[in-house]
């Protein structure tokens, strides 16, 4: 059997190349009619902010928080929804779409250069965006998203199960 000819089936759990960090790319294809508004990683300017706190002892967990952050944490803020992959090696990937969206919390960093955002979601769980960098901008069009899909009304009001709008008969 000639094993050229064969499709090659992937890395597997055990191979070296499923250790390897997969692209931001990944986390959420793009649906039709789908734009994306921001596709990016943390502010650089948090990064270098943190290493030059770093150059002391009591600053090194800062640092490495930031190196840490800008390796593998990414954004992507769509016309849908608010994709975050981070974590170790970016394998952490959170989606929210702006109806779950209860309310966006905003506080500048870098001397308003970034900023840290926190989405409320109606769960009442909190998603956070750490250096942000655009965020007054981004908090605007996710606020301006969250509203529109608030007053847009819901296709989840048709009958069927759970429906208490129908009289007994």
């Amino acid at each position: 059997m000639n094993q050229d000819r064969l499709p090659d089936p992937g890395p597997t759990a055990g191979s070296a190349a499923a250790a390897a960090p997969s692209t931001p790319s990944e986390p959420a294809s793009l649906t039709s009619g789908e734009t994306i508004y921001y596709e990016g990683g943390p502010a650089r300017g948090d990064l270098v902010l943190s290493l030059l706190i770093g150059l002391t002892v009591i600053g090194l967990p800062i640092a490495v928080g930031a190196i840490v952050r800008a390796l593998w944490l990414r954004y992507r803020i769509t016309s849908r929804r608010i994709s975050v992959s981070g974590g170790w090696l970016g394998r952490d990937r959170t989606q929210v779409v702006y109806s779950q969206i209860q309310k966006v919390l905003s506080v500048p960093r870098g001397f308003g250069a970034w900023g840290d955002m926190v989405l409320v979601l109606n769960d009442g769980s909190r998603l956070e965006m750490r250096s942000v960098p655009r965020f007054r901008e981004l908090e605007a069009f996710i606020e301006e998203r969250r509203q529109a899909r608030a007053s847009a009304p819901s296709a989840r009001s048709a009958p069927g199960f759970g429906d208490t709008s129908r009289a007994p008969a």
